[in-house]
């Protein structure tokens, strides 16, 4: 998903559409993670930006809608966020080191 949100709708207070930001965020990567998984793969990983413009800074997929709440606190008009699903392995723990 590529896509700028707007913080200002008129017949909306700008709380209420924070959080339909916010949900429609949620509802795409939840969608996203119900898709079919590659072999070889343990789990849908995400690239995300947040920015004011289109590059925007990374920003790690639990950090996604704090950086949401950050943006609106800020003031900005609109808010550019890509979310990028890419299937990912899980790395085993290194072992323990025992003394």
């Amino acid at each position: 998903m590529r896509k700028t949100f707007p913080f200002e709708d008129p017949p909306h207070k700008p709380p209420q559409v924070v959080a339909g930001i916010k949900n429609k965020v949620r509802k795409y990567l939840k969608r996203e993670r119900r898709k079919a998984l590659p072999d070889g793969a343990d789990y849908w990983d995400f690239d995300c930006r947040v920015g004011q413009a289109e590059p925007g800074e990374v920003v790690h997929v639990a950090e996604l809608i704090k950086a949401i709440d950050s943006a609106a606190a800020s003031g900005w008009k609109s808010v550019y966020i890509e979310i990028l699903a890419k299937p990912a392995v899980r790395n085993g723990r290194p072992p323990a080191a025992e003394s």
